[in-house]
Parts: structure tokens; sequence; C-alpha cells
């Protein structure tokens, strides 16, 4: 048993749309006072505030603005639960997490409630304080009763809900194939069969249509109603950019699953990549981290193997056939010909195919000082 997130859209009535706007914005004071109180403390007097401290002066804090306590006590509890999670997340080393942020009202909002905040029964959810169900437009069933439950509002104004269920992975049959994955800007990926998914760019397809809002944006005056619209023009443009982002990585990641046993991908240092302003704007349209995610939650569920082969392996450089390296090689030179054999090799394929028989082999190191001109095996 593993547990799965179900994200469903639904169109609440005004009542509902107005007891979430006030719960946002309860949740959202909650989190913003108990973090400046937190960093004030340990900025002070050097003091860390525990979770403990933290739950007893939400009781003060109610006393004070009694307008806290016409929302559900769950939601606020939990935030202070999640802002925990986020200074655990932030003091642990190994995840190098940042220094929780405040939260602002004019980004995604969201709510988290356990069972003790609302009823599931007969396909329908009920949120306390409320007496009709969401109008929820169901895609699939849920496999059972969710255990929680996020209601979230994004910038283009769209209510999602996204239940958290127990359900039981079914394991696909086992295939004979195994593939190397190397990950491009032309296109998306190429495999070691030869095969290259083009890329869709789905930002620059936008580009000029978002620059035109954004040019109209700028001209509005701060807190009128004009630009208001304006921005909510934006924000639904960035919202079809990256539900179509979404959904080629999520057609393309389950083609891949569904064909190989064994995927091999290279281990990409994405956050240093963005760095570079040249194809920093390419490589978070192409969505490579999200792509990875992807292959590594369907791979778990439907049986497979990911192996991730180290970044410093030189898979462009090495001929897939010979071994034999050349020195330099500019990302302008897309093919080239081996001086050890002579083939002519394209660029990705052969990159691809590098990453399939370091993966296969269980290399996870290059070591250009090892001085033997091959694969470091572990």
């Amino acid at each position: 048993m593993t547990k799965r997130a179900y994200k469903e859209r639904f169109y609440p009535t005004p009542e509902q749309a107005e007891l979430l706007a006030q719960s946002f914005g309860c949740v959202r004071f909650v989190w913003n006072n108990t973090l400046a109180y937190r960093t004030e403390a340990y900025r002070q007097h050097g003091q860390s505030i525990s979770h403990s401290a933290a739950e007893k002066r939400l009781v003060a804090l109610k006393a004070d603005y009694p307008w806290l306590k016409d929302v559900s006590s769950v939601i606020l509890q939990q935030t202070l639960r999640d802002q925990k999670a986020a200074f655990d997340n932030f003091f642990n080393p190994k995840l190098n997490a940042r220094y929780p942020r405040f939260k602002r009202k004019d980004r995604r909002q969201s709510i988290r409630l356990t069972k003790a905040a609302f009823r599931y029964r007969d396909g329908e959810i009920t949120i306390a304080k409320t007496k009709a169900p969401l109008p929820i437009r169901w895609s699939r069933p849920l496999p059972g009763a969710p255990s929680s439950i996020t209601l979230s509002r994004d910038r283009a104004g769209r209510y999602f809900i996204s239940c958290l269920c127990e359900f039981t992975p079914e394991a696909l049959p086992v295939s004979p194939k195994a593939v190397g994955i190397d990950l491009g800007l032309t296109d998306l990926f190429i495999t070691s069969d030869g095969h290259k998914s083009g890329n869709p760019r789905h930002l620059k397809h936008y580009e000029a249509k978002l620059a035109y809002h954004q040019r109209r944006l700028a001209r509005k005056q701060k807190g009128s109603k004009n630009r208001d619209k304006a921005r909510h023009k934006v924000a639904r443009l960035h919202a079809k950019i990256a539900d179509c982002r979404r959904d080629a990585i999520h057609k393309a990641t389950r083609t891949l699953i569904n064909e190989n046993q064994v995927l091999c991908v290279e281990s990409l240092n994405i956050t240093g990549m963005l760095k570079n302003h040249s194809l920093a704007k390419a490589i978070s349209d192409a969505g490579w981290g999200e792509f990875i995610r992807q292959l590594e939650y369907k791979a778990e569920w439907a049986g497979r193997q990911l192996v991730k082969v180290s970044q410093w392996l030189p898979s462009s450089k090495l001929c897939h056939g010979c071994g034999h390296k050349v020195e330099k090689l500019p990302l302008s030179r897309r093919h080239w010909h081996c001086d050890g054999c002579g083939r002519a090799i394209d660029r990705d394929i052969n990159a691809a195919r590098n990453i399939r028989t370091a993966g296969l082999a269980g290399v996870s190191l290059w070591s250009d000082r090892s001085g033997d001109g091959g694969l470091a095996a572990v």
C-alpha cells in the first residue's frame, strides 16, 4: 500500500467561495504572524520557538482576533504543522531547503484538511462550516476514502481539490527492453534506439501573446480593477502554458514506462544549469526536472527500474561503438566522425546509447583522473 494524491477541479458556490476566501486569509495570517514571531525571537534572543509553544500561542491569537474562529480550527492547526515541517526541512542539511517564506495574497492559496474537518460519503466531500458538498468534477473514482484533502486556488482563479488516498500499485508485465534517455533542448528527450521526441516549446508558442498581455498589465494603475483584470489574463495564459507542458510530459513518461523495463537517465544538476542565463529560459520551458520526477514515481509504481548515470560521464564525447573519446565537442557540433572506427555519429543518439551502456553496467562515476580513458565502475 502506498499513498497517492488525486487532483480534481471543482466549482464552488458563491457561499463556498466566500468561506474559502476567508479560510485562505486566516491561514495566511496565522502563517505570517507565527513566522514573524519565530524569526524575531531568534534574531533578538537566539530563541527557537517549538511547535507546542506555537500551538499555545494560537489560542492567544484567536482571543485577540475573534474572526479566526469563523473558520475551522483544523486548518489553522495544520498550518502550524506545515510550518514545523518547513523548518525541519530547512535545518536538514541533506535537503538543502530554503528558509520558510511569508505567504502573499496575490499568489496561490491553499488549505489542508484532515478527517476531522471534512466528510466523505457516497463520492461526495463536504467540508466543515458548510452544508452542501463541494461540486467536484470527477474524472475518475477514488480508490477509497481520503485521509486528507487540500483545497487550492491558483492565480488564474481556478479551484482544485487534491485527495490523498491509499492505493495498491499494480506492476506492469515484464518487458525485455532497456533504454537510455538523453535530455535535450532541440528534442525534449532522445532514446538509445534513435527516437527523437521533438520539443513543443510551449512558452515560445505563446510568448508573443504573453508579452502583449504583460505590456497591457504594466500600463495599468496599481490597485485598479482594470489592473486586476489584466493580471488575471496573464495568469490564465501562464496556467495554460503550464498545463500544456505537464500534459505533454505525462504522456511521454507514461509511454516510456509502459514500453521499457529499465530506463537509464543522466543525473543532471538542473539548478546549476539554470544559472546559465543563455539557456535558463529554454531549460525551464523543457521541464527536465518534472520529466525525471515523473519517471521516478511511475517506475516505482509500475515495477520498473530507473538508473541514474553520473552527470560527469562524457556521454556525447565517447563513441558508442569503439569507446574513442574526442577532446573537444562544442554544442554547435551535432554530428561528428569517430577517428577510432570512422563511423558517423549523431551527438544525441550517441549520448543516449552511452547512457544506456553505463546504466546497464552499473556505472555511476566517471573519473577523468583515472587516466584509463574508460568508464570507472563502482
